[in-house]
């Protein structure tokens, strides 16, 4: 059987699972572990990749065998993700509810601990001009006021924005309240010619609209 790191070169990257890929990362185990285990345990431990990537300190320093080094690592490997999925929105027009789009929200909201609602402000070409995290609320809810989205979008010039919020319970599916936001925020913008184009769930890895925008 191949190694992951023979893998790759033989089969590219995509060939690999997920316990592979982190195995890579994490390159060494400790004694009567190796590297493989480790990576497992911490998957079926965090549950996803990036919820394993994002974890805090204080959670991944009780791991045997993952580190300051191990832990800077990770957090190195989101932020280059991060800024390389927010290049490629801002070089050519954003189509909603695109793979990019959806890797771009999935990077910055899925393994998130608390939920916390975020706004993409897009101009007339619908690039990115900017992605803020504009309310944080406990693990069960946040508070969102519609007109401080506008007055912000109004601050940046934006011509139209995607809003997006995490649930970290991991379940997509949108409740009445993420129904009755989504129709809020629609109204506050609209009249400042605005468009909402999308209202979008992260869970984890997966996304799903929260109501017709």
């Amino acid at each position: 059987m191949q190694q992951p790191r023979e893998k790759l070169i033989s089969r590219g990257a995509q060939s690999l699972e997920d316990a592979e890929l982190l195995a890579l990362l994490l390159c060494t185990g400790q004694p009567g572990k190796p590297v493989a285990a480790l990576a497992q345990e911490l998957l079926k431990e965090f549950g996803s990749i990036s919820a394993t990537l994002s974890a805090p300190w204080e959670q991944l320093q009780r791991k045997s065998g993952v580190g300051r080094a191990k832990f800077a690592l990770f957090q190195a490997v989101r932020e280059l993700a991060k800024r390389s999925s927010a290049e490629a929105l801002q070089d050519r027009p954003l189509v909603v509810n695109s793979e990019n789009t959806r890797r771009f929200l999935v990077d910055r909201l899925g393994g998130l601990h608390q939920e916390v609602f975020a706004v993409m402000f897009l101009d007339t070409r619908h690039r990115l001009i900017r992605f803020e995290q504009l309310f944080t609320g406990s693990l069960t809810q946040t508070s969102v006021y519609p007109r401080e989205v506008a007055r912000r979008a109004l601050q940046l010039n934006a011509a139209a924005v995607v809003a997006a919020h995490n649930h970290p319970s991991g379940t997509a599916e949108p409740s009445r309240a993420d129904q009755l936001l989504t129709t809020q925020l629609r109204r506050s913008l609209e009249v400042l010619d605005i468009r909402l184009l999308d209202h979008l769930i992260v869970a984890g890895d997966q996304t799903l609209r929260a109501g017709e925008a």
